[in-house]
């Protein structure tokens, strides 16, 4: 077994998606649901029903690369110590 780590590489950031996730966090909170344990179930599971077809919403998070998700989530929540 390699001890090396390996390096993950993703594409640049994507606005977009920060748009998209807010879209969807509105649609849920409008339908009474608590988005942010929704869209961590979502995330988690893969599974759409955890996101409210209400506006479009289930459609706008299932475009999203769950990926690219996590690492901007990461980036941001670490913003005051990630270089870039």
């Amino acid at each position: 077994m390699d001890d090396c780590t390996m390096k993950f590489t993703m594409p640049g950031d994507d606005a977009g998606r920060k748009e998209e996730l807010k879209a969807v966090y509105a649609a849920l909170r409008e339908r009474g649901y608590d988005p942010v344990n929704q869209i961590v179930g979502y995330l988690l599971t893969e599974d759409p029903t955890y996101i409210t077809n209400f506006n479009n919403a289930r459609a706008r998070m299932s475009r999203m690369d769950r990926d690219e998700l996590l690492r901007d989530m990461i980036v941001s929540y670490l913003s005051d110590v990630h270089e870039a």
